[in-house]
C-alpha cells in the first residue's frame, strides 16, 4: 500500500513537478488519498474463503469482525494518509503549507482518512456478501465516499488558507459525525449480512 502511495505520487511528480496553487495541490492530494483508500480496503472482508468465514462465524461474534476490522482499516488509513502526506509534500512540494493552519490540517488528514477507511470498509462487507468483487465496491462507494470528500477537500483548503478553527471546526466536526455514522451503522448492519 505504501509502495502503491509513492509510486502514485512520484507519477504525479512527473507530471506536474512543484505545485504552488493551493486548490490544485489540496485537489490532487485528495485524489490520491481515495484511489489509495479504494486500493487498500477494497478486498477487506474479500480474501476470504467460504471456510474461513465458517470458521470466523464460530470464533467470534459478527460485530467483533467487523469493528476488529473496522479498527485496523482506520489504522491502516492513518497511517496511510500521513505517509502520504509527507511523500506528497516532499515530491511535489510544501509551498501551500507554508501559511496554514498545519494542526487543523494534520487533523483533516487523519479524519478524512480513517473516515475513508470507516465507508470503505462497510461497502466491502456489503460488496463481498453480495458475491461481486471491486465493481460493486466501486459503484456502491464512490456516491457514499463523494460527501466526505467533499467535506474533507474544503475542511483542508481553509485550513491550508490559515482559517482558524471558528471556521474550520464545522467541516472536521461534520467528518468526525460521518465517522461516527459510518461505525453505528457497521455495528447494525453488518450481523445481518454475516447471517446469510
Amino acid at each position: 500500500m505504501a509502495l502503491y502511495v509513492v509510486s502514485t505520487v512520484y507519477v504525479c511528480y512527473q507530471g506536474v513537478r512543484h505545485l504552488a496553487e493551493t486548490p490544485i495541490w489540496n485537489a490532487l492530494f485528495w485524489i490520491i488519498l481515495l484511489f489509495a483508500a479504494f486500493n487498500a480496503l477494497g478486498r477487506s472482508f474479500q480474501r476470504e474463503n467460504a471456510g474461513r468465514q465458517l470458521y470466523l462465524y464460530t470464533l467470534a461474534s459478527p460485530r467483533s469482525v467487523v469493528l476488529a476490522r473496522t479498527i485496523y482499516n482506520a489504522i491502516t488509513m492513518a497511517v496511510l494518509s500521513l505517509l502520504s502526506l509527507a511523500a506528497y509534500a516532499l515530491f511535489i512540494g510544501s509551498a501551500p503549507l507554508e501559511g496554514a493552519q498545519l494542526g487543523t490540517f494534520i487533523l483533516v488528514v487523519m479524519a478524512g482518512g480513517v473516515g475513508f477507511a470507516l465507508v470503505l470498509t462497510l461497502i466491502s462487507a456489503l460488496a463481498a456478501r453480495a458475491g461481486n468483487g471491486i465493481g460493486l465496491m466501486a459503484i456502491l462507494g464512490f456516491p457514499i465516499v463523494l460527501p466526505m470528500l467533499l467535506s474533507v477537500m474544503k475542511a483542508s483548503k481553509l485550513a491550508l488558507d490559515g482559517m482558524g478553527w471558528d471556521i474550520t471546526g464545522k467541516y472536521v466536526i461534520w467528518l468526525l459525525l460521518i465517522d461516527v455514522i459510518t461505525v453505528v451503522l457497521a455495528w447494525l448492519l453488518f450481523p445481518y449480512l454475516w447471517r446469510d
